[in-house]
This record gives C-alpha cells, structure tokens and sequence, in this order.
C-alpha cells in the first residue's frame, strides 16, 4: 500500500532501537509516509539455552522476517548485516546498507580490568565462537563460557556476578547509550570483527520498485563496498556461527584493504591475511582473500570443524 510502508524487526531493545532509527530517518525524507514497526520473533530469540552453533547457525535471526517480507505483510526487514546469511532467499534483497557504527567489540569486565589484565581462569562470557577463538588465541589461560540472551541480559548477568568479564558489539552498546559500561575498545589490529559488524542492512522484495526507491537513499557507498567485500569473503569459505571467521574491510582512496581470519575454536591455530585491491571490485577482494587462506591453512581447520569435506566442495582451487 503506498503511502505506508511497514518494517519488519526484531523485539528486542537494539532491535528496537535500529528498526526506530530508520522508521524516523525514513519519516523525515518523506514527511506524507506513514511508516509503522512490526515486531517478529525469530528462531534466535526463542531458543536461548543452546549455542548457535547447534541450531544451525545461519539465518537465525532473520527467517521468520524474511517470511513475512516475501508473504508482503512487511514492506521491508531491518537487520544487523553481521546475521544476514550471504544466500539470501529468491526475491528479496539488501536494498541499503547503512554507514557503520563502531565495528569494534566492546571489552567490559565487572572490576574495570582490562583484557590483559583479567587473572588466569578469569570467567568471560560470549555467544560468538569467533570472539572465543580471539581470545584464546590471546589469552589461552580464561575460561569461555557461553552467554546468549539481549543486551540487557548479558549485562545483568555480568553484573550478577556470573561472569569476570562478557565481550558485546560495541555499535549496540553505542546504540542504545550504554558507552559507560565499556572497559575497553578492541583493536581490529589485534580483535576482528564479525562480518557486517557495526552496519544495518535494508531488505526489500527485488519487485518492489516503491519501498525500493524509499530506502535507497540509506544506503552508504564506503560502507556497503566494504560489507560486500567482506560476506563475499564468508561466502566464498561459506561459513557460519559453527565456525570461527571474521574479516573488516578499509577504504583508502581508491583502494579497499580486506583483512580475515579462520581460526579453530580453542585459538591455537589462526590463519590471518589481509589482500588489498580496487573498490570497484569488492566482491573479487573477499574471494582473493579467501583463496589466500585457504591455501594457508583455513581449509584443514574448515574441515576438522565441519569433522568432513567443508561444504560446497571447498578446495584450494
């Protein structure tokens, strides 16, 4: 119906607060919009005593609202683009990628300690198998323990005393005001992030030409070329939440600069390049930089991982 257009969310507070954000950046360009949030729960959210990596991984977060956009009871979905799957379903598309928060994790400990500074066997809290395998890579003597739930939830049972210290996005936590609570800012130089980490992705049904043209003018150049660069990267090892990867992409000038990793979940092994080329051709970057470390060893931990051939026939083609 045009005149109102309907977006599809997540309940939680970020969730919230993301889908908000683009309901008011939407209502200001074009103030004869009506614009309206509608709440969805996904697979992710309802199931939260078990890891991620358990259920499956990919599209947890997103099905149950990419349903509801291709049935057209949702104009369009707003997602965190770190739990967007590469494939997405026939008909729907990233229409926009908005311009990046802070893509580092945020380091908050219940004592103010730094990561550094934790005491051996220090409990820390994560729901990522990429953040755990980083910091036992740095810190091998902590003891990760799993730790889902929103944002609220994490934090409350930080300070209930069930952990030493948790390891969140920083872009929610600088979301939703809460920048008091971060002990420290991990570098990418020693940290890498989630693929997308930081960046909102607006997804539309391709034939939708009206919310299409709403939306575009969310979409930040910089960022999307450096998202692009870095799922093709996952793409190409296709990877998921059973599998520890991360890559973060940097514009400098006309170049980008992709770095990644694979690491196996207990940290001791971590194969890490970095592949600079064209922004013209992000896409070309990430798979050039998968190709890299595969042949450098991601594919031997890809396979112990998946305890079989990694899926898709990946080689070191």
């Amino acid at each position: 119906m045009k005149g109102v257009i309907r977006i599809g969310t997540r309940g939680s507070k970020l969730a919230l607060w993301q889908a908000g954000w683009v309901k008011s950046a939407i209502e200001e360009r074009y103030p004869g919009i009506r614009v309206e949030l509608t709440r969805i729960k996904t697979t992710g959210d309802r199931i939260l005593d078990v890891p991620l990596a358990r259920i499956g991984g990919k599209g947890l977060f997103v099905k149950e609202i990419e349903d509801a956009l291709l049935k057209g009871e949702i104009s369009l979905a707003v997602h965190s683009m770190k739990d967007v799957p590469t494939l997405l379903p026939e008909g729907l598309h990233i229409r926009a990628i908005t311009r990046r928060e802070d893509v580092r994790d945020a380091f908050i400990s219940r004592e103010g300690l730094a990561l550094s500074d934790l005491p051996r066997g220090a409990k820390v809290g994560t729901s990522s198998l990429r953040r755990k395998a980083q910091i036992l890579s740095i810190r091998g003597d902590l003891e990760i323990h799993q730790l889902r739930g929103n944002l609220d939830t994490r934090l409350r049972r930080l300070d209930e005393g069930r952990f030493d210290a948790i390891v969140v996005a920083g872009a929610g936590i600088k979301r939703l005001g809460l920048e008091e609570r971060v002990t420290e800012y991990l570098s990418t130089d020693l940290f890498l992030p989630a693929i997308g980490q930081g960046a909102l992705g607006i997804e539309t049904r391709v034939d939708d030409d009206y919310t299409n043209e709403i939306v575009s003018f969310l979409d930040h150049t910089d960022t999307s070329c450096c998202v692009r660069a870095e799922r093709a990267f996952l793409e190409r090892l296709e990877g998921g939440c059973q599998v520890p990867i991360a890559a973060h992409g940097v514009l400098a000038g006309d170049g980008l600069r992709l770095t990644g990793l694979v690491a196996s979940v207990d940290g001791r092994t971590v194969v890490k390049d970095s592949v600079t080329g064209s922004r013209d051709n992000p896409e070309g970057i990430g798979r050039t930089l998968a190709e890299r470390v595969l042949e450098k060893g991601a594919f031997e931990i890809l396979r112990e991982l998946y305890d079989v051939a990694p899926p898709g026939g990946i080689g070191r083609s």
